[in-house]
């Protein structure tokens, strides 16, 4: 599999580019030509679409848009054309948001999406966005109560406003911090 490319600009297209990489030019599906510029330097993330018929190398320009369009072709009939259509108009932040608000609306504006799509991109991918990493937890006994919300099965994007909340009463232990966080829930 091919994860990037770094070559310059040789030629470009509406939806595709062509990038010289070392004297061999590679041909990316590409949807930003505004850009790119002939002779240009450039690192292109890429994603490899290997099928029986065709072998395809879809390009992006930040590794958050790449992982982005690897999770919207995992939806249920969501092909990496109309991922990268999406992606085309959209940002990451506001997909990101727009799936995790429930936002049909904004889902359906997009290029090639109807209302049943929209609703499965949701369905697949709402709580899966959200970064889960502990770096806004100060407290260590927070991030352990954190780590055992998970193990219970809450979501991250569910537990944040809890831990927001626990953190205003400091100096509990994790027993006091969990039984408040999971009466929280049960509200």
């Amino acid at each position: 599999m091919i994860g990037f490319l770094r070559g310059t600009i040789h030629h470009f297209g509406l939806d595709y580019l062509l990038i010289d990489v070392n004297g061999v030019g590679y041909r990316v599906s590409f949807f930003h030509p505004d850009k790119l510029s002939i002779g240009q330097e450039m690192l292109i993330y890429t994603y490899d679409n290997v099928r029986e018929d065709e072998r395809t190398l879809y390009g992006f320009l930040t590794i958050d848009e790449y992982d982005m369009f690897v999770k919207l072709i995992s939806v249920k009939g969501l092909g990496p054309k109309i991922a990268s259509n999406i992606l085309t108009v959209a940002s990451v932040e506001a997909l990101t948001e727009a799936i995790q608000n429930e936002d049909l609306q904004f889902m359906r504006n997009m290029p090639g999406i109807g209302i049943k799509t929209a609703s499965q991109i949701i369905l697949d991918l709402k709580g899966k966005l959200v970064s889960e990493d502990n770096s806004d937890v100060d407290d260590e006994i927070l991030v352990d109560v954190l780590e055992a919300l998970k193990n219970l099965g809450y979501k991250p994007s569910e537990i944040k406003p809890v831990l927001k909340e626990l953190s205003k009463e400091p100096g509990l232990s994790a027993d006091e911090y969990l039984k408040r966080a999971l009466a929280m829930f049960i509200k």
